[in-house]
């Protein structure tokens, strides 16, 4: 794909995920407020039965971004993210990041999740090359739009934000399944 190509998809992702981001929900507290600091922890209770739920609150001290990333993980094996949702507010990258990652992982399996998350780790450190290995490419699907934003290293924090919210709250499901 061209870089005028690739620019333009880039620039259709992140208007589609302004005008709908997938996966927003609002259930975590706006901890950008004033009364933020009254605010109680608030945790989201698993919708799914067998599934035990992680949550993740990330953030970006260098533009402010914040997401909490909400991941509901299946008891059976393998274990497979049932549900994953996220609340919070930045910047349009962040924003489109978390959208896409949420089409990309909601119900993949957890191996097939943290290969997208290595997949789009790999493509943020390119520093603008993009991935040499074109199966990689196509499972990132959408999200190698995100390619141009590598070459920006306060901007790739922002692409991140979710990626990592992700990882984080599958992590702590898995945990919390390990714990019972």
């Amino acid at each position: 794909m061209s870089g005028d190509d690739l620019e333009q998809m880039y620039q259709e992702v992140i208007l589609e995920a302004a005008r709908d981001p997938h996966g927003r929900e609002h259930f975590a507290p706006d901890l950008a407020s004033e009364d933020a600091g009254s605010a109680t922890n608030t945790t989201v209770r698993a919708s799914h039965e067998y599934c035990t739920p992680g949550e993740s609150h990330q953030f970006n001290p260098t533009c402010g971004d914040e997401a909490t990333v909400h991941a509901e993980v299946s008891d059976a094996q393998p274990h497979r993210i049932e549900r994953l949702v996220w609340d919070g507010h930045g910047c349009s990258i962040s924003q489109a990041s978390l959208s896409v990652m949420v089409d990309l992982c909601a119900g993949k399996t957890v191996d097939e999740a943290m290969e997208l998350f290595r997949d789009f780790h790999q493509l943020m450190e390119s520093r603008g090359a993009g991935l040499s290995d074109p199966d990689k490419e196509e499972r990132l699907e959408d999200a190698v739009v995100f390619q141009g934003v590598s070459k920006y290293p306060m901007r790739i924090k922002c692409a991140l934000l979710g990626w990592e919210g992700m990882r984080d709250s599958v992590a702590k499901a898995l945990a919390a399944k390990n714990a019972q």
